[in-house]
C-alpha cells in the first residue's frame, strides 16, 4: 500500500480512491476505495469541499508533477493552492464549542438530507443482492453521533419530521438517532454508542428483502400480507450474518426488535432477561418512532400521546428502560407543525422541562395572521400535530429553521 494525499484538482481518472480528507457531508460519495473511472465522478471531486484525497499509488496511477511555467516577473499570478503534506492519521478532534441551536438544527438537517441518500442506497444494493459493509456506514453513524453530541434534541426533532412517503429509509436513520441518544442517557461507553448507532441503523435491513407491493402499500396489511412482513427480522439477520464487520449487538437488534419484554413477541417470543439490553433498547426506539411518524394509512401520534398510550402496553416493555428512554426524548420536536384548540397552526421553538405538553410556540402565518408572533403556551392548548403536506406550506423547510432561529434567539 502506497498511500499519498493531494489535493482534489489533482486527482485524475485511473486513480485508487482510498479515502477523503474532511468531513463525508462534504462529498458526494457513499463509499470509498474505488478506481476513479468515470468523468462526472472527477469532476464532483474537483467540485467537492473535502480538504484532500488519499490515494493509494499501488492499486491505481500516481499523479505527475506539474510542469513549470514561467512567467514575466511583473506578471499577476493568483494564488496558488499550497500543497497538501503527506499523508498521516488523522489527529483526535477537538472538543467541539457550544452551538446555537439555530446552528445545530441547520447542520442536523443536512445530516439527516446524506443519511437519507446513503440508506436509500444501501436498500437499493441489498435489493440488488449485494452485502453490506459496515465500514462503509460507520462514517455517517459517527456524524449522527456527533451531531446528536452537539444537540440531541435538534437532530430528534429532524427525524421526526419525515414525510410519509420516505418511512422505510428514514425509519432506519431515526432510530439510530434514537438509540444513540438513549446509549449517552445509559452512559454507555464511546464503542458502545457508536455500536448502538450501527444497530439501530441495520434493524430494519430485512425490509429490503420484502416484496415492494406489501412494503409501499398505502392501507393496512391483510393477515396474510402481515405473516410474510413478520419474516423480515430473520431474513435481515441472515443478510447481516453474511456481511463484514456486523457485530452481535447489530445482529441481536435485528433479530429482536420486535421482541416484547412478556414474551409475546416475534420471531422466538424470548421474555424478560433473555432479551439483551440492545434487544430492548431496539424496541422501544422502533415503536416510538414508528407511532410518532406519518404513515399513509394514519396520522402520527402526538409525543404525549405516545407516551401515554406506551406507558399503557403492559408487558410490551421492559419498565425500568420505558423511562430512561422518556427522558432521553422531548416530548414535543422542536420545529413540529401542531394544530391549536384555538385552530391556529404553530411551530414548537423549544422545550417546557416544567411541562413537556406546553412548549413554547410561535404561530405559523396565515390570511388572518400574515405574522409570526410568539404565543403564550400557558394558554394556548396543542390538540394534535400537523405536516407541511397536510396544511400544503410550500417551502416549509426554509421557513421552518428562520423561524427556529427568531424565535430561539
Amino acid at each position: 500500500m502506497a498511500l499519498r494525499r493531494i489535493a482534489p484538482e489533482q486527482v485524475q481518472l485511473g486513480m485508487y480512491i482510498q479515502g477523503f480528507d474532511g468531513s463525508w457531508l462534504d462529498h458526494p460519495f457513499w463509499r470509498t476505495r474505488f478506481v476513479l473511472d468515470k468523468e462526472r465522478d472527477l469532476i464532483r471531486v474537483h467540485e467537492s469541499a473535502v480538504d484532500a484525497v488519499i490515494i493509494d499509488d499501488a492499486l491505481g496511477i500516481a499523479p505527475e508533477p506539474p510542469p513549470a511555467i514561467q512567467r514575466e516577473p511583473s506578471a499577476w499570478q493568483s494564488p496558488a493552492r499550497p500543497a497538501a503534506p503527506a499523508w498521516r492519521p488523522a489527529a483526535a478532534p477537538a472538543a467541539a464549542q457550544p452551538q446555537s441551536f439555530a446552528s445545530s438544527y441547520a447542520r442536523a438537517g443536512r445530516v439527516f438530507g446524506k443519511s437519507k441518500r446513503v440508506i436509500s442506497a444501501v436498500y437499493s444494493d441489498v435489493r440488488l443482492g449485494k452485502a453490506i459493509k459496515t465500514e462503509k456506514l460507520m462514517p455517517m453513524v459517527d456524524e449522527i453521533t456527533s451531531s446528536i453530541d452537539e444537540n440531541p434534541r435538534a437532530f430528534i426533532s429532524i427525524a421526526q419530521l419525515k414525510s410519509g412517503h420516505e418511512y422505510t429509509y428514514m425509519h432506519s436513520v431515526a432510530v439510530c438517532a434514537l438509540m444513540i441518544n438513549l446509549a449517552r442517557e445509559l452512559r454507555f461507553s464511546e464503542a458502545a454508542v457508536r455500536d448502538a448507532g450501527m444497530a439501530g441503523l441495520l434493524h430494519d435491513i430485512g425490509k429490503a428483502l420484502m416484496p415492494v407491493e406489501i412494503l409501499d402499500k398505502p392501507g393496512e396489511l391483510t393477515e396474510e400480507e402481515f405473516e410474510i412482513m413478520k419474516t423480515h427480522p430473520m431474513r435481515g439477520h441472515e443478510l447481516l450474518a453474511k456481511s463484514s464487520g456486523v457485530s452481535h449487538n447489530a445482529l441481536e437488534v435485528c433479530l429482536r426488535h420486535h421482541e416484547r419484554f412478556d414474551g409475546q413477541g416475534y420471531p422466538d417470543g424470548l421474555e424478560g432477561d433473555r432479551l439483551s439490553l440492545f434487544a430492548r433498547m431496539s424496541a422501544l426506539c422502533d415503536v416510538y418512532d414508528a407511532v410518532t411518524s406519518e404513515r399513509a394509512y394514519k396520522r402520527p401520534w402526538t409525543p404525549t400521546e405516545s407516551v401515554a398510550r406506551m406507558r399503557e402496553w403492559t408487558g410490551h416493555f421492559d419498565p425500568e428502560m420505558f423511562e430512561i428512554f422518556i427522558r432521553s426524548v422531548g416530548i414535543y420536536p422542536i420545529g413540529a407543525l401542531v394544530r391549536l384548540k384555538s385552530g391556529r397552526v404553530a411551530i414548537v421553538t423549544g422545550e417546557n422541562r416544567e411541562d413537556p405538553t406546553r412548549p413554547p410556540l410561535a404561530s405559523v402565518p396565515d390570511a388572518l395572521h400574515p405574522e409570526s408572533e410568539r404565543l403564550d403556551s400557558a394558554v394556548e392548548e396543542i390538540v394534535c400535530m400537523e405536516s407541511a403536506e397536510g396544511l400544503s406550506l410550500e417551502g416549509w423547510e426554509s421557513q421552518r429553521t428562520k423561524l427556529i432561529r427568531r424565535f430561539r434567539s
